[in-house]
């Protein structure tokens, strides 16, 4: 599982409204999305662009394609706003309810329209929404899984992310990986991509021995800080290996545990690889972010965020806490039962 493609648009009057819709249905095509789905993230769009238009002054749309298997994609759809929030989240997301005088089916018909549909909201905060809608219907997942969340993008004014996340299903053990090329632009990404590529061909490997075989793989490259997660269900352990400063953090109803990367860059020096193992409990969240995420965020401060899926977490994080100047990413992770 990793990210195909990505975009951003800026949805501040009802002018970008249309224009978010076109963008949609090209983006859905690039990505090989059927187009009777693409003709729905056009309709999901222009809800999402309309909501942001007439209740938060205004937002951004943040459109993701995910390959999970050879012949199966998502796109994702995330409306991020730091408008007045919603106090009455359940009556939002009812038809006919509305706060603006329009027929108040924004919310209800986004919920309807998405294959899978999930929204955070605070009052004076905003609000983060999210669609995702599948190329065909994914395979049943029994027993213990993994629901993964992700938001990457550019530093602004930039086209290409330096940033690149990637995800391995192993049947039971899932490796999760976040590489941040050093500096930006298209020599970051080309660093961070290799980490992905050599991680995705490299399974089995033990944590250490896959990060040292980046590390060799990125010699041609700038460099990367990287970090590497992997969990495997029913042990109830996370172990862990990072370099430079791509942050993890694992959050239970226990509070928020920072996990160890030590100094270094991927490709250029690493003095020490070290593997580290910690709790795993049941309602724990994985978050891994690039420094492009303030380190200082804090899962209390969200009452509720952390039952929401893992790409809404991700996105609040991110509206909150994007530093603005550099490529970001946010990764976030949770075990369900299916």
């Amino acid at each position: 599982m990793f990210l195909l493609d990505s975009d951003f648009l800026p949805v501040t009057d009802s002018s970008h409204v249309s224009t978010a819709r076109r963008a949609v249905i090209d983006f859905a095509r690039r990505a090989d999305i059927p187009d009777a789905q693409a003709e729905k993230a056009a309709l999901i769009a222009t809800e999402l662009g309309t909501n942001l238009v007439k209740h938060a002054t205004g937002g951004e749309l943040l459109l993701q394609a995910v390959r999970h298997e050879a012949d199966l994609r998502a796109l994702h759809l995330i409306a991020v706003d730091r408008g007045p929030g919603m106090s009455n989240l359940r009556e939002c997301l009812n038809d006919g309810y509305s706060t603006a005088g329009s027929p108040g089916t924004g919310l209800g018909a986004i919920r309807r329209l998405s294959d899978d549909f999930d929204v955070y909201s605070q009052p004076g905060r905003g609000t983060v929404v999210w669609s995702r809608l599948w190329s065909r219907s994914p395979p049943p997942m029994p027993g213990v899984t993994m629901d993964i969340g992700a938001v990457s993008r550019p530093k602004r004014g930039e086209a290409i992310c330096g940033d690149h996340w990637s995800v391995i299903d192993q049947q039971g053990r899932w490796q999760f990986l976040v590489a941040d090329g050093l500096g930006h632009g298209p020599q970051a990404s080309e660093a961070s991509m290799q980490a992905a590529r050599i991680f995705d061909n490299a399974r089995n490997r033990e944590l250490p021995e896959l990060l040292n075989a980046i590390h060799a793989g990125l010699r041609s490259t700038r460099g990367a800080a990287v970090s590497i997660a992997d969990i495997e269900a029913g042990r109830q352990l996370i172990r862990y290996v990072g370099v430079g400063n791509v942050a993890g953090e694992v959050v239970s109803s226990s509070g928020m545990r920072s996990m160890v990367s030590l100094n270094g860059t991927a490709g250029v020096e690493v003095r020490k690889i070290s593997e580290f193992t910690y709790p795993w409990p049941e309602d724990a969240v994985l978050v891994l972010h690039s420094d492009g995420l303030s380190s200082r965020w804090n899962i209390d401060h969200y009452p509720g965020l952390v039952s929401r899926h893992p790409t809404v977490i991700a996105g609040v994080l991110y509206r909150d806490h994007d530093r603005g100047y550099d490529d970001v990413t946010v990764l976030a992770v949770k075990q369900v039962s299916a």
